[in-house]
C-alpha cells in the first residue's frame, strides 16, 4: 500500500529528479515542436508542487494528491506543465477520499489522469508525454490484473514509461 507520506516523498523525489535531468529532457524535446524547453517547463511545474508538499507533513493519499495537483496547476509552465497538471488532477480524482492505495487503485488513478490529459489536448499527438503516460498506464492496469501489490504495479508502470520513451 502507498500512504500519503509515501506519495509526498515520491512527488518530491520526482521533482528533484526532473530538475537534475532538465537539460537532458530539453534535448529530447524535438516533437511535435522542437522548442527545447520541456525539461525546463516540467522542472518548474514540479518544483511548485514540491514546494506545496514541503509546507506540511502527513496527510492521506487523497490530501497529498489534491495538494500536488493544485500546486502543479498553479505552477504549470508550457504544454508539458499543463499536461502534467492534468495527469495529476485525474490521479487526484482517482484517489479521492482514500487514506492509502493498492496497486489496482494506483493503476486506476493513473488511468484517470491519462484520460483527463488526452481529453484536454485538442489534437493529441503520439510520441509525446501523452504516449509515455498512456503506455505506462496500460502496463500498470495489466500488472494490477495479475497482482495488486503496489511495488509490482509501480514497476510495471515505470517499465511501460521507459519502453514508450525509448520509442519516441
Amino acid at each position: 500500500m502507498i500512504n500519503g507520506t509515501d506519495l509526498r516523498n515520491a512527488m518530491i523525489s520526482g521533482a528533484n529528479n526532473i530538475a537534475r535531468h532538465r537539460s537532458h529532457i530539453d534535448k529530447l524535446n524535438i516533437f511535435p515542436v522542437p522548442d527545447g524547453d520541456t525539461g525546463t517547463n516540467m522542472s518548474m511545474t514540479m518544483a511548485n508542487a514540491s514546494a506545496e508538499l514541503q509546507k506540511e507533513q502527513g496527510g492521506t493519499v487523497s490530501e497529498v494528491a489534491r495538494k500536488a495537483a493544485s500546486g502543479l496547476l498553479r505552477g504549470a509552465r508550457g504544454n508539458s506543465g499543463v499536461i502534467l497538471s492534468l495527469l495529476f488532477r485525474g490521479f487526484a480524482d482517482g484517489v479521492k477520499d482514500l487514506e492509502e492505495i493498492s496497486g489496482n487503485e494506483l493503476a486506476n488513478a493513473l488511468s484517470l489522469g491519462v484520460d483527463d490529459a488526452y481529453k484536454a489536448v485538442m489534437k493529441p499527438t503520439e510520441g509525446t508525454i501523452l504516449t509515455v503516460s498512456r503506455v505506462a498506464s496500460e502496463k500498470g492496469k495489466a500488472a494490477a490484473g495479475i497482482d495488486n501489490d503496489t511495488i509490482y504495479v509501480w514497476s510495471a508502470i515505470c517499465q511501460g514509461a521507459e519502453e514508450a520513451l525509448a520509442e519516441t
